[in-house]
């Protein structure tokens, strides 16, 4: 029996180099892009890494063995023309059996039952460069329901962008760069969650906008916490929860210099 290779989609080939943009939005240099994104994008890859990130995070949770058994109820037995089931003595109330008021539960949540995917290293590490490959991709960024523009992709930003320590500052720069209408789409969806998920410390359900990925972090996570969807990271930090939220690869990403050069030396 022959195995056959999973299969992946590259929909353009990435170019060697990309430009480099000033905080006004202008270009100002060109740089030969990292090998990295020359990965083939695997989203089946991707959707499974999301998922063993996803679930490492849940807890375990089970109920008391001895929950709704902590009674003295016995069968009367045949012979009193009423069902068989537990009664307390001393009274005709049912007790202990799943169907009585105060009754054990039938199947219970027991911390027993396997509720995490595990995943390989090098499935991982794959996973990784093939997210951060889609974010070169215009066809991926726009299945997303990013609002791109006419910019080329990969965004790559001077350093500078790492220092600023103002939410006007930001503003001011996606508005150069045309990708303010990207964080505005963002905002117009957001929505209150339905359900009891709003009275539990997540009532608004948000959608994702901008990733700023930096090589160090000199104010900027300070200056977008306050712009709606916009996540920011550093080299060393990303994750395919990050570059893929919700399994799905392209997120609009915006890197800087630094940061371009860090993947450069983590992957070749």
């Amino acid at each position: 029996m022959t195995m056959t290779k999973a299969p992946y989609l590259k929909i353009e080939e990435i170019k060697e180099t990309s430009p480099v943009y000033d905080l006004k939005g202008k270009r100002v240099s060109e740089i030969p892009l990292p090998r990295v994104f020359n990965t083939p994008v695997r989203e089946d890859l991707i959707r499974k890494v999301f998922l063993a990130l996803r679930t490492s995070r849940l807890q375990p949770k089970g109920v008391d063995p001895l929950a709704g058994k902590r009674t003295t109820a016995e069968s009367w037995g045949v012979g009193y023309g009423v069902a068989r089931v537990p009664r307390i003595k001393g009274s005709t109330r049912a007790a202990f059996v799943p169907m009585a008021v105060g009754g054990r539960r039938a199947h219970p949540p027991v911390t027993t039952k396997r509720i995490r995917e595990r995943i390989n290293r090098k499935e991982k590490r794959a996973a990784l460069m093939s997210a951060i490959a889609a974010t070169a991709h215009r066809f991926y960024v726009e299945k997303r329901g990013h609002m791109v523009g006419n910019i080329s992709l990969p965004i790559i930003v001077v350093d500078e962008l790492q220092s600023l320590k103002r939410t006007r500052e930001v503003r001011e720069f996606l508005e150069s760069l045309g990708l303010w209408k990207d964080v505005e789409r963002a905002r117009r969806r957001r929505r209150i969650r339905a359900g009891k998920g709003k009275m539990r410390g997540r009532r608004y359900k948000v959608p994702k906008s901008l990733l700023i990925v930096v090589g160090r972090n000199e104010g900027i996570a300070t200056a977008a916490r306050n712009l709606v969807g916009v996540d920011v990271s550093t080299v060393d930090k990303l994750n395919v929860e990050l570059l893929a939220p919700g399994g799905h690869a392209g997120r609009l990403t915006i890197w800087s210099l630094s940061a371009i050069e860090e993947l450069r030396k983590k992957f070749g």
